[in-house]
């Protein structure tokens, strides 16, 4: 059902957009180049055997990596719907 002037599945294109967007931008991040460290970049201490082998790459602790995904500054969602409700929020 289209709402609006919007064509019938412009609802759904946004969504999808939108998941597209995070997932890239997930996959930007992941991307690292060379062997997991045993040991943290950071804090010395050592990364479990699991982590290394889930996360190809991997150079930082669990703690030291969510204090650097908390200081990350998050990507503000584009406005796709376009409507002035969406523009208050």
């Amino acid at each position: 059902m289209a709402v609006g002037w919007a064509r019938d599945g412009a609802v759904q294109d946004q969504i999808d957009s939108t998941v597209e967007d995070g997932v890239n931008e997930a996959r930007r991040r992941l991307q690292q180049a060379g062997p997991s460290l045993a040991e943290c970049e950071e804090c010395g201490e050592a990364i479990p055997e699991a982590r290394r082998e889930a996360i190809p790459g991997v150079r930082l602790c669990v703690a030291c990596q969510a204090e650097q995904d908390k200081t990350q500054a998050h990507a503000a969602g584009y406005n796709r719907r376009g409507s002035k409700d969406s523009q208050l929020r």
